[in-house]
Formats: C-alpha cells, structure tokens, sequence
C-alpha cells in the first residue's frame, strides 16, 4: 500500500512594496469597484498571515473564494484580480448607438405622445424593441412612469422641521407626543358582485364596479414611544368633531402629563372654539408641520397601513359596517402596537430638500419657475 498522502502544503503568497501600495488602493474604491475592492482585500488579509478560514469568517464568504483568489493572485499578480473575459457573441451595437437612445430619451419626445414606449424608441431608431428595453434597463430609465412632488414654501421650513424631528428623536420627560390627523371622507363601498375568494392559483378577484354608500371620518393620535393609537370616526370633518377628539385624548391620557401634538394646517385645527378650548388646558402644545410637508407626521404612516390591510380591499355595505372595520383594525393593532423608528435628523432632512430643490431649479434653468407662473 502506498502511504496516504495528506494535504497539499499551501503556496507562498508573496507581495512586493509595489503590489501592496496598489492593494491598499484597491481596498478603498469600495464605490467605484466592489468586487475589485473585495479581492484586494482578501489578498491583504492573506498576506498578513491569516488562514483562509480566518480571512472568510472576517470579510463574510467562504473558504473556497478566500482561496481561490489567493491563487490567482500568486498566478497573475494584481492582473488576476480581474474579470476574464466571458463567452459569448460580441456585442453588435455601438457605443454611438447606445448614446443615441439614451440621449433621444431623456431629451426628445414622440409626435402625438408625452413619453417614448420601447416599441416607438424601437421603430425610431432600427433597433429592436428587447435592445431598447435592456438599454434602459442598464441606465435605469423608465419613461412610463413618473412621480410627484411638491416642495414646500413655507417660510418657517426650517424651524418648524427642527422642532418636529427634535420632538422624534429627544422626546420631552413627562410628556406624551401624538401626531394626530384626520383621515377623511373614507368611503364605504360596497362590490356590485360577490368578491371571489383566493385559491389555490386563482388570486382573489373582484369586479371593477361599486355602490356607494356613505363616508366616514377618521380621527386619529398616534403616541410616537408605543405605537398605540386613540382612533374615533364622526361623519362629518369640522372643528366641532376635532375639539370632540381632541377631549377624547384628554380623558385618555393622565392628568399628569404634558401633551405635544404634532398636527398639520388644516383650518379645523386653528379655529377660535379649539384655541379657547386650548388655553384653559396649559399642558398642551401644539406643533404644527410645514405647509405641503404631511410626510413629516408619522400617523400618515399608520394611515397608510389602515388603508391597504383593511380600507382598500374591503367590501361594506354601510358606514356603520365600516366604522365597525375600522374600530377592529384599531383595536387589533394597539393589541401589540409597534412604534415607527424615526432615523434621519433634521440636518438630514433639510440637505435632502436642498440638494433636491437645486437639482429641480438645475434641470429647468434659472429663473424658469418664475416665467412660468
């Protein structure tokens, strides 16, 4: 019997001065290059004398690509760390191309239409329509769909975002912060058919058309530390109906604590009923958000969860019936309510808005905004 052989010794890794300066380099282009980067790191981490094994555990892959590209890398040298050229056809469109139908989608439109299809772009340019979809695949565009937006003029911005987010992430002690709103004119629609259930490959289908059957009005506080929502709906949305909620929080929360509520602009919420009501009760304070800025209250979030787990597939035949649904949503969900983690910090916030309100100005060259009102 021959004697069993045991592992192969591992190769020497060695790296010159040189190699070492371009590693390092390497390992900081992070952006421009993660996979370059993640190889010239694991041939640092080799080189100063960790095991494969070590090398993975540290950098989060495996034994067999720590070593692989140490291989390669006492090959080739810093050429291995590379990518080899793949198989396949050459590529038949030109750079010149490419730059065609980007620069024709971004700055011309087609007669009769407001934005390119893949097919239009298509017959344009001679290409196929797969090659249009996978250039803009590669450049990420997508003319059949757009957003909207709307800055806010507010002139108090600044402040009014501090002292909000400051409310986020430093709460006062001995207080309760609640963004309250009002969701209105909810309506109770019910299907003109009865709604076939899901199955087994068949999604829950419903027909396109409705009955009406009256609205609601919800009124909503959400405490910001729990989650727990005081939640109430009223058929009509007046400041008779908010000074109505706003007593219901107060027999809701004790006594002892001060109340900040985060509320938006709308006129319900600045009548001379709600003020007056206000100054006898010195342990609320109210604050309010920037005009076009209802992001900025969390409980707008909380409305949108209401709306698509029960508002947006439901069925009611009546606004009791779906006050009932709303009442049980609520319910439900202060049975286990989770607070929304605010991250961003008002410095943040107000560098995003920045850097967004000149890339606006940028794209339509100064002064157009004013022309064109």
């Amino acid at each position: 019997m021959q004697p069993r052989r045991g592992r192969p010794k591992k190769r020497e890794l060695v790296v010159s001065q040189g190699q070492r300066v371009e590693l390092e380099r390497l390992a900081q282009q992070a952006r421009r290059s993660r996979s370059l980067a993640f190889r010239a790191r694991i041939v640092l981490e080799c080189w100063r004398g960790r095991s494969n094994a070590a090398v993975a555990g540290k950098l989060r892959t495996t034994g067999f690509t720590v070593g692989f590209w140490r291989n390669r890398f006492i090959a080739e040298g810093l050429a291995g760390l590379g990518d080899e050229p793949r198989p396949g056809a050459p590529r038949q469109i030109g750079d010149d191309k490419v730059e065609q139908v980007v620069r024709w989608t971004l700055e011309k439109t087609p007669r009769g239409a407001t934005h390119w299809s893949s097919r239009g772009l298509a017959a344009r340019t001679g290409l196929s329509q797969s090659t249009i979809s996978r250039i803009w695949r590669a450049f990420g565009l997508k003319p059949h769909r757009s957003e909207s937006f709307q800055l806010s003029t507010d002139p108090l911005l600044i402040d009014k975002v501090r002292d909000i987010v400051g409310l986020y992430l430093n709460p006062p002690d001995r207080a309760l912060v609640l963004c309250v709103d009002e969701k209105s004119q909810i309506q109770a629609l019910s299907r003109s058919q009865p709604i076939l259930p899901l199955r087994p490959g068949q999604l829950e289908r419903r027909t396109h058309d409705y009955q009406r059957h009256g609205v609601t009005s919800l009124f909503a506080a959400l405490d910001i530390a729990t989650g727990g929502v005081i939640g109430k709906c009223y058929r009509r949305h007046r400041s008779v109906e908010f000074l109505n909620f706003l007593k219901e929080i107060d027999k809701a929360v004790p006594a002892d604590l001060e109340l900040h509520l985060v509320l938006d602009n709308y006129g319900t919420h600045k009548t001379v009923r709600v003020r007056r009501w206000l100054q006898t009760r010195p342990r609320y304070h109210l604050h309010f958000t920037p005009t076009h800025a209802s992001w900025l209250n969390q409980v707008e979030r909380w409305f949108a969860l209401l709306t698509q787990r029960q508002i947006k597939r439901g069925s009611h035949a009546s606004v009791r019936e779906l006050e009932g649904a709303i009442s049980e949503f609520i319910a439900v969900h202060n049975h286990s309510p989770k607070p929304f983690v605010w991250t961003k910090t008002a410095d943040q916030i107000l560098a995003s808005i920045a850097r967004f309100a000149s890339s606006t100005l940028a794209a339509h060259g100064p002064g157009s905004y004013a022309r064109n009102q």
